[in-house]
């Protein structure tokens, strides 16, 4: 390049310092917005004649009991969780405001809701949409204050609610029980259910209900309710065109920039002398702790084989919700646990990928091997399996309702959230294991401060791993009562900043670092490539945290953060081709490429998802007014299967796969066992979005718009004989990936316990 790279470096780390300075500091300052703007909690709901219907104590422990059930496992609250089960916030406030409806329909016309013309209908909605809407919480004592009428069609609707949490109601109640894929076991005390009703009640009340002095909700009026005249703000379609426009810029930017650079960065990006014809990363030979992390990816593959079975049994519990082909499955095993350990294994093996890619490569980088260093990855190893193993026993025990103590289950049993399920005694065990991979990796890797001339990218290394370790801790912010809205802010962090970014920026500097290895790359062009994509990616990605935020009882400024910044997320993926071509034009120059061929397409597999499951399927869902529609679809899903195992998933496996050539050896090594997963994972995850949950979530987000949000996630829609044909549709994309995943363990297999030929 015809700059000084020095200098380039230079200002390149003062970017990112400023930067992140700015966007962690404007992440915190909303945080607080949402601490003081969140839905309140009443002291006491109660009728105007002060008869008290439930109090505060009721609705948190209510918040508990949901959490033992499973939480955001058993169907989802504003919009976050599972897709089988009714969104309950927006399933009670369809029911109450029926409830409602009905009587002044009876008292009017002398016949139920439904049974009017649509312009009865009609004037019956406007004359009362505002008893719904209308804040009557009061600020100075604590008290919600409603009509008797609507205490009589809350009381209707708990009564509901008894019904299908316990299993002595009639036929109809029974059906739905097997339609949200409840076990017949579950029978919740009359104690819990009230309770439970208490807090389904304040979710709805607070996504029902406008904030003091304006004509939006808590929740930003979600979710579509034409009952209550419940429709997109204008705010929410002021920041979609927004979002929009900031997206066309920032490609339009950076597509010009890689477009002019590009010819330089082609002609600079090999190391001086050409790319080297001896496969230099060949010659290292594995000290005891890089030969130590060999369990951890047998613990890998094994998790991931386990991930995959419970999906599927997971899926099929969507049609037929107590049985697993005629098996009564669902008394041991019910929706609720096989998705939480479905979606907890994703984590699991994915984040043991890179964790043991970290422990593999911090000796090999700086050429020293820590005294005891070989200890610490079997220790941590055996800490790390005994969370995966304890979390699931507590968490089995948690949802059978094992536990009499709502505060037991919250330390040792199902937390209900959603990615960090796990119990919080567990959680703090998983904390401390991270801080413990950390030092393990930093006293590995800080001799390289002083004896490596990439200096920038061990530094890139060091604080995304202490990020790693550190970030994590977030998840601890929140405690068995925490307010709903809180415990979100908090939970992204982890779910966000944790998976979807810090990660990120530890897999691309490590990838980066072996290129420079390998003499596919010149080092400071890594160094200023690397820099470049965390601040771009880092810039959009913190703030972009908050569109996961727009219906949960936060403010409208974290609408209008959330819908710039993560429209700023995609703007890198759009120039992941260019970046590819450059890879593959580097690394074919090697005569010794073939080696290395199958882990160098996992991880160029990730390219194709990034722009694909993460730019294209995000930002379909991300903008404010398409989010309105689409939260907790089937669209989501399609957007969550794609990003996490297509780009975190991949490039966990092209991290192993890298590891494991210098761990085993070479002449076990059998291409075409590669070959046969690479392909079936990747046709088969792409069969199983374009053949069921795509077309699902699409007609989701119709009947969403057209009717109303609860319609979209009722049982009767749900189950139709169309959906459930799209449900059915997956088997081939699942079968095919299935496969994918044999194959690759039978590649494990042969290339441990194989004969060398």
């Amino acid at each position: 390049m015809h700059y000084s790279v020095v200098f380039t470096i230079k200002r390149l780390w003062l970017i990112l310092a400023v930067s992140m300075v700015v966007m962690f500091g404007t992440l915190l300052y909303f945080g607080n917005q949402i601490y003081h703007d969140k839905p309140p909690i009443p002291l006491s709901v109660e009728s105007s004649q002060g008869q008290q219907l439930y109090s505060k104590k009721s609705i948190e422990r209510g918040q508990n009991v949901w959490q033992s059930l499973g939480g955001m496992q058993r169907g989802s609250i504003w919009g976050h969780g599972s897709y089988l089960a009714p969104d309950w916030s927006a399933d009670w406030l369809r029911r109450e405001v029926l409830f409602l409806l009905d009587h002044y329909a009876a008292r009017k016309h002398g016949k139920n809701f439904e049974s009017l013309n649509d312009v009865e209908k009609d004037i019956l909605i406007a004359e009362h949409k505002m008893e719904i809407r209308s804040n009557t919480y009061s600020h100075e004592t604590g008290t919600l204050t409603l009509s008797r009428e609507r205490i009589q069609a809350i009381k209707k609707t708990q009564a509901h609610y008894k019904s299908i949490f316990q299993n002595n109601g009639n036929e109809a109640s029974k059906k739905l029980r097997e339609n949200y894929a409840f076990a017949k076991s579950l029978n919740l005390p009359d104690a819990d259910v009230h309770d439970l009703s208490a807090f389904f009640f304040w979710t709805s009340w607070g996504a029902s209900t406008n904030r003091p002095g304006d004509v939006i909700t808590y929740t930003n009026n979600w979710p579509h309710e034409p009952l209550i005249d419940n429709k997109p703000s204008s705010s929410l379609f002021l920041w979609t065109f927004l979002s929009i426009a900031f997206l066309l810029s920032g490609i339009g930017l950076i597509v010009w920039f890689y477009a002019k650079q590009f010819d330089e960065w082609r002609d600079d990006v090999v190391p001086e002398g050409g790319v080297p014809q001896d496969d230099l990363f060949s010659n290292i030979k594995p000290t005891p702790s890089m030969k130590a992390t060999a369990k951890y990816f047998w613990v890998v593959t094994l998790l991931f084989g386990l991930q995959v079975v419970l999906g599927v049994i997971t899926a099929h519990y969507t049609v037929e919700g107590q049985h697993f082909f005629g098996i009564p499955l669902a008394e041991i095993m019910p929706y609720t646990l096989t998705r939480t350990w479905h979606t907890q294994l994703g984590i699991f093996w994915i984040a043991t990928a890179w964790l043991a890619a970290g422990l593999y490569f911090a000796p090999l980088i700086s050429g020293h091997e820590p005294k005891f260093q070989r200890f610490g990855i079997n220790f941590l190893f055996t800490c790390l399996l005994t969370i995966v193993l304890g979390s699931f026993v507590g968490q089995w025990l948690g949802v059978k309702q094992f536990f009499d103590d709502l505060t037991l289950n919250f330390w040792f049993g199902h937390q209900g959230y959603e990615y960090v399920d796990l119990g919080r005694f567990w959680q703090i065990f998983l904390s401390i294991g991270l801080v413990l991979w950390l030092l393990l990796v930093v006293r590995a890797l800080w001799p390289a401060i002083k004896t490596e001339n990439n200096k920038s990218l061990i530094w890139l290394l060091l604080i995304s791993s202490t990020s790693i370790g550190l970030l994590y801790f977030a998840g601890l912010m929140w405690g068995q009562n925490t307010h709903i809205s809180v415990m979100e802010y908090w939970r992204w962090w982890v779910v966000h900043l944790w998976v979807e970014g810090v990660f990120e920026v530890f897999a691309t500097t490590i990838i980066s670092y072996i290129f420079v290895k390998m003499g596919l790359l010149r080092s400071s062009t890594a160094v200023v490539a690397v820099l470049f994509a965390t601040i771009i990616f880092l810039s959009g990605g913190v703030l972009g945290t908050f569109h996961h935020l727009y219906f949960s009882g936060t403010p409208i400024g974290v609408v209008a953060l959330g819908a710039v910044f993560s429209a700023l997320e995609v703007v890198p993926l759009a120039v992941v081709g260019f970046e590819a071509y450059n890879h593959v034009k580097v690394e074919k120059q090697a005569k010794w490429y073939d080696n290395y061929y199958w882990p160098f397409l996992f991880l160029g597999a990730v390219l194709f998802w990034n722009l694909f499951g993460a730019g294209v399927l995000g930002f379909l869902i991300n903008p404010p007014l398409a989010l309105y529609y689409m939260q907790g679809l089937n669209t989501t899903a399609t957007h969550g299967h794609a990003a996490l195992f297509g780009v975190y998933g991949m490039l966990g496996i092209g991290l192993m796969l890298m590891c494991l050539k210098g761990l085993t050896n070479n002449s076990l090594w059998e291409g075409k066992w590669l070959k046969y997963s690479f392909w079936s994972l990747n046709i088969g995850l792409l069969l199983m979005l374009v053949l069921s949950l795509l077309p699902i979530g699409l007609l989701q987000t119709y009947q969403s718009y057209s009717n109303s949000y609860y319609a979209a996630r009722s049982a009767e829609f749900m189950h139709s004989d169309l959906i459930e044909w799209l449900v059915w549709g997956r088997v081939p994309g699942d079968v095919l990936f299935g496969f994918g995943v044999l194959f690759f363990m039978y590649f494990m297999y042969r290339l441990y316990f194989g004969k060398a030929k």
